[in-house]
Parts: structure tokens; sequence; C-alpha cells
């Protein structure tokens, strides 16, 4: 069993082998990988070493120490928290050698061709058609709310290869080649006036047999380890106190005294409350993850988060009065990342009120939290026997 001395003495080992300052850092992060520690707790050879999770922060406490590099991971934060768990857990040997070592390095940008404009929140009702050619999938459909589809070079995606089964049934999940001349990415311009987002075209792409996860007509189930991972990424991230939205907020709140009234006051205690509550739920969360892999206890926090971004920006826009309405630059650009907290306050109010949605909406999500985690009855559904093909879309 790998311990917290062991990992030490093997984190040091590569930072003596490879000096973060004279390292190139791809290929510092690639040795780090091939070392095993880059997330402890996968498989040797996979980037880890079969250690508990819990000792990843062993590994990231040395290396920050010594100013190593990182992976960036937000920029590569749906390949890391969402791909990456749902190649390891359905993905083939092949596919798992082929695939991690570049994602986590960060040399492959991944995203995730789930929504649908025809679906709505009813993922399961989606409508992409994948057919078998021999050993290809020929795909063909149109996906929405991609973000980092322009910057990504694979994509997890689901189809419907069974129209003739009930619509959880008949789906099967691929990872889709983003660079195959079939895969169009346009921009969907956002209230922020940034296109993070986009809605991709597919049209005769074609995907090897090797590269589907899972069975044929399993898609469902791949897909609950992506979206169980989602929520845990999304509303689960490690801060430290008064990280994410409440940090600007305080700041603010300390060092602009003329903007403070006690209404304003007690707003900020209770929220400032909340988001410390929230952080150290998502610690006993990702806790709760050394034993196994995330349930819909995910879907909680997820539902915090947008919320709780949803209020705070609100404050902090009142606190600011005039100058909350004040917004750098409308012009349309396309990032590679979403940045909450290095932007100014007209941004996070505007882009928080997307947190309801990515990830799973809040609606639905109150039906999982209910159903999943309260043990509530289910509501009633019309269309659970029912062939696809034959349902009222």
């Amino acid at each position: 069993m790998t311990d917290a001395a062991e990992l030490r003495d093997r984190t040091r080992a590569l930072l003596r082998a490879h000096p973060p300052a004279t390292t190139d850092r791809t290929d510092f992060l690639r040795a780090r990988f091939d070392a095993g520690l880059a997330w402890v707790h996968y498989p040797p050879g996979l980037g880890g070493l079969g250690a508990p999770r819990s000792l990843q922060s062993v590994v990231d406490g040395e290396l920050a120490a010594a100013a190593a590099p990182d992976n960036d991971p937000r920029r590569i934060g749906i390949g890391l928290g969402m791909a990456a768990p749902t190649l390891l857990a359905h993905g083939s040997d092949e596919v798992k050698q082929r695939f991690l070592r570049p994602l986590w390095v960060g040399e492959e940008v991944w995203c995730q061709l789930f929504s649908e404009p025809g679906a709505g929140s009813d993922l399961a009702a989606l409508s992409t058609r994948a057919v078998r050619d021999g050993a290809d999938w020929v795909v063909n459909g149109q996906k929405v709310w991609t973000s980092s589809a322009h910057v990504a070079r694979w994509a997890i995606l689901i189809a419907r290869t069974d129209p003739d089964v009930p619509k959880h049934q008949g789906l099967t999940y691929f990872i889709c080649d983003m660079s195959h001349p079939g895969v169009e990415v346009r921009p969907l311009r956002q209230i922020t006036g940034e296109a993070e987002f986009n809605e991709v075209f597919l049209t005769d792409v074609r995907i090897p047999d090797a590269h589907r996860l899972g069975g044929t007509g399993d898609g469902w189930r791949v897909a609950q380890t992506t979206l169980m991972n989602e929520r845990v990424s999304i509303g689960g991230a490690r801060l430290p106190r008064e990280g994410g939205m409440i940090g600007p907020v305080a700041t603010a709140w300390r060092e602009r005294p003329e903007l403070r009234t006690h209404d304003l006051h007690q707003r900020l205690l209770a929220l400032w409350v909340e988001a410390e509550v929230a952080r150290l739920t998502g610690e006993r969360l990702r806790q709760q993850l050394v034993a196994g892999e995330p349930g819909p206890e995910g879907s909680g926090m997820k539902l915090q988060f947008a919320r709780l971004n949803q209020e705070i920006s609100g404050l902090e826009v009142e606190l600011l009065g005039e100058e909350g309405l004040l917004y750098d630059d409308w012009t349309l650009c396309r990032p590679e990342l979403v940045d909450f907290t290095g932007r100014e306050a007209g941004y996070r109010y505007l882009r928080s009120k997307g947190n309801s949605i990515e990830g799973g909406t809040s609606e639905v999500l109150l039906n999982i939290v209910a159903e999943r985690v309260l043990r509530l009855p289910t509501e009633p559904r019309t269309d659970k026997d029912v062939a696809w093909k034959d349902l009222t879309r």
C-alpha cells in the first residue's frame, strides 16, 4: 500500500530528475504522469499508483512548494472532471492508454456533446442518430451548449442507436473526433458578450467502434458516470475560505466602508455563512469519494453552487451601486475558460445566470435530490415503456 511517506519520496525524486525551473512545462507534466503522480488513485500506468484518493494532497503540496507547473485544470476541466472518469470506468485498455495521458497533460482538450435543442432538459430524449456501418458508426445530428467545442480535440458523445426501444435503452456512448470534416462548430453569443458555448452540427461523422464506451444501447448507464462526476466537479470544487464568488464581495465590503448599509451587512453575513457551509460540505463530499464513485449527492452541491453564485453576484452589484453596472468589453470573443473571479462584478452577475442551466438544470437536479437522495416518490411518467420513435415530439 502506497503511503504518504512513499508519495513524498516519489515526488521529490520527480523534482530532482526534472527541476521545474529548467524543465519544459509539457515535459514535466508528462514525467509526472508517467511517475504515477497525476491522479494517485488511478491505476499504475494510467497516471496513478492505485493509492487512496486522499493522498493526492501530499503530492500537490510538495509540487506547489517547489513551484512546479500544474496542468491548467480550469482550461481542461471537462476532460479532467467528466471524460477521464468515464474513460477509466468504461473504456478499453487501448482507449485508456491512448487518451488519458494527453488529456491530463492538457495536450488534448475535451468537450461534451450531450445537450440538444429538441430535447430540452430531458437528455434521454435526444435524437442525434448513430448507425452502424461496418467497423464504424455514422453520426448525424445537432448538439448545443457545448463548452470549449471551439478548442476541443475530442468529445464525449451520446447518440441514439435504436429508436425502436424506450428512450433510455436506445442510447450509445462514443468518443468523437472533433477534427472530423463532418463536425461544424458555431459560436453561441451569450449575455456576457462571450461565446464560450457553441452549437455543434454532426454530418456523416464516422466514429470507429473501438471508440465506443460501454455496450451498444448502454449509453445511459455510461452517461451517469459522466453526469455524477460533472456535478461534483462543478459544485464541489476545492476552495479556500472566501474562495469563489464570496471573495470579491467580502473584499469590497472590507475595503469600501462608504458602501455599507445595515441591510447589505445582514445579507452578506447570511451568504458568507452559506458559502462556508457549502465549501465544507464539498470537502466532506470529496472525502466520501475516497470510498467509491460519486452519487446523486453531487446534484445537491451543484444546486447550491448555482443558487449561491446568483445571490452573491446580485448582492455585489447592489453593494457597488453604479460601479456594479460597468462592463469592460462587449466584443464577441471565444475564451478557453470561464473566469468568475478575474473579471468585474457585472460579468459575474451576468455569467452566473447560466449556472442554473449548465451541468443539469436546477429543476432536473431537484428531482434527482428528491427521488434518489431523499427517496421521495417519483413523478408519474407516461413514456417509460414507449419506444422513442412513438413519443410525441
